[in-house]
């Protein structure tokens, strides 16, 4: 069996049920994530001398896009057939089911849209300083998977691996605790690249470094997890491997333009 045991997990995804109404983990996490990364966000414009009376309009686009854009991923892209047929589910965020590309392109989306209100916070300029607390947010989220017990790994064998016995007696690679860790590993790496160069921070680096680092990990923890999309099993890569792609690419032509543009000043 090795130095340790499986871990049993039978956590309920409820911290306090009211009848119908409850408070789930997974909604506390979300919720201690934009508690966090609000007060990140000021900090920075407090560094930058930003206006922040802008934030609150800020964050309720990050809100939207974050959720609007996760949930659709979810289910466009994992389980198109079934909210097809039960489209009223699709609202039903509670359930869990959030997909982190989708959210990535909500937030950029949202956030197009709110720097054509802000022509003193330039989009790429404000995505630098978003992805800070984008990378915790993946880490809580994660979190919040694993005490829904979705996201299931494969099976394995090592010591530390756990069964989800809300699901199965089949020891798993804990996959959601993989990503919350790499997660906040990235998040410490950004949030210290930032507050070492603040302001002089060149544009496009923080972002690609995200971009590349977040999504190239995704990639590989990918072979670790059980298939989402059912239509997935025909192809040889996964649907979240397929999709980590273009942000892979497109955060390595951020960094090359700032490495670029490094050695022009050289």
């Amino acid at each position: 069996m090795g130095l340790l045991s499986y871990i049993y997990w039978d956590v309920r995804p409820e911290i306090i049920q009211f009848g119908p109404l409850g408070i789930r983990w997974y909604g506390l996490f979300f919720a201690i994530l934009f508690v966090l990364g609000f007060l990140i966000v000021r900090w920075q414009f407090r560094v930058e001398h930003k206006d922040e009376a802008s934030l609150d309009k800020l964050f309720l686009y990050m809100i939207g896009g974050t959720i609007v854009g996760a949930r659709l991923g979810h289910c466009l892209l994992y389980d198109p057939v079934y909210y097809w047929h039960h489209p009223v589910e699709v609202l039903e965020i509670w359930r869990g089911g959030l997909a982190s590309h989708g959210g990535a392109a909500g937030i950029l989306i949202a956030l197009y849209f709110y720097t054509r209100r802000q022509p003193d916070q330039p989009y790429l300029w404000l995505l630098d300083r978003i992805v800070v607390p984008t990378a915790l947010g993946g880490s809580l989220i994660r979190l919040g998977n694993l005490f829904n017990s979705e996201i299931l790994g494969t099976p394995t064998h090592v010591p530390w691996a756990f069964v989800f016995e809300r699901m199965d007696s089949v020891p798993r690679h804990p996959v959601q605790l993989y990503e919350s860790i790499a997660y906040a590993l990235i998040f410490i790496v950004l949030l210290r690249t930032y507050s070492r160069l603040r302001g002089q921070t060149p544009r496009g680096l923080l972002l690609g470094l995200f971009l590349v680092s977040v999504f190239t990990f995704r990639f590989g923890i990918e072979f670790l997890k059980q298939r989402q999309a059912a239509y997935g099993q025909y192809v040889p890569l996964k649907v979240g491997q397929w999709l980590s792609i273009p942000f892979i690419a497109f955060g390595a032509v951020l960094l090359w333009r700032v490495r670029r543009r490094k050695k022009s000043k050289v």
